[in-house]
């Protein structure tokens, strides 16, 4: 068991949906993992492979933060300790990243998971039940134009292919890099700008100080959490507005901003 918390995130798009929670296979280095939460409890399970567990965090919000917004301190605080894996997988956090551009989050979910239903590997479950995993970089490069359309991804094919060539050209150096320098890094492939490639290493690494924090997400949740504190809508901003009042919580206010949006609406 990685780790104790009273929720677990389930936002992003590897996990689907069951009668009471959410599932999803982590592709870990040493076999395959299975990850299943159920009333807020996190079960793991290992398929194949030796005895790794994905890595996981713990996000509560300490004593004093937001205090100058107790409306949005109490809301956080009411979520007690929300834990969240990191997506074991770079290239798969850089593709739900490019997947997530500009358009809706429940519209990408279904571009993920009819891509991972497609052309991911099959993985049987110890229920019986079949999990696709995330196509590797090497397969989405072997996909023609035709079954990117068939798919409804023409629109995301020259993102997702300059970024499964890159990842294969780089990939194994850039695990390497710090994280600042790892956003900046995955910014020189084409079609991958800001709000991308801090989304996709926040995701990789649980350090939500990376994410875009003034996107629409982060606002929108902020203003419900706290409706009577008067926010910045202007991206920018808000962006000010938002790192003044985390100081040094930025990462964890962030994210447990996004917690708390997860249980009223769609954020992955």
């Amino acid at each position: 068991m990685p780790l104790a918390a009273d929720r677990w995130m389930i936002e992003h798009p590897a996990w689907l949906p069951k009668e009471k929670g959410a599932r999803r296979v982590c592709p870990l280095p040493g076999g395959l993992v299975l990850a299943e939460v159920e009333h807020d409890t996190l079960v793991v399970t290992v398929l194949d492979g030796d005895e790794t567990e994905p890595a996981a965090d713990v996000f509560a919000l300490p004593e004093g933060a937001a205090e100058d917004v107790p409306e949005l301190a109490k809301e956080l605080t009411g979520l007690g300790q929300v834990g969240r894996l990191r997506n074991p997988s770079l290239w798969e956090a850089l593709g739900t990243a490019i997947l997530r551009q500009v358009i809706r989050a429940g519209q990408s979910k279904k571009l993920y998971r009819a891509l991972c239903a497609t052309h991911g590997q099959q993985v049987t479950l110890p229920d019986g039940n079949s999990y696709a995993l995330f196509p590797t970089a090497e397969a989405i490069l072997e996909l023609d134009d035709e079954q990117f359309s068939e798919l409804g991804l023409a629109f995301k094919r020259p993102a997702l292919r300059s970024a499964a060539t890159a990842y294969v050209t780089h990939g194994e150096s850039w695990t390497r890099l710090s994280r600042p320098a790892l956003v900046d890094e995955l910014q020189s492939v084409r079609r991958v700008g800001p709000w991308t490639a801090g989304a996709a290493v926040a995701d990789y690494t649980n350090h939500w100080d990376l994410y875009p924090y003034a996107d629409l997400a982060v606002r929108t949740w902020a203003g419900r959490a706290a409706p009577s504190h008067v926010w910045f809508h202007n991206e920018r901003a808000f962006g000010t507005q938002w790192r003044h009042l985390a100081g040094e919580h930025l990462s964890v206010l962030t994210l447990l901003t996004l917690a708390w949006g997860s249980q009223h609406g769609d954020i992955g």
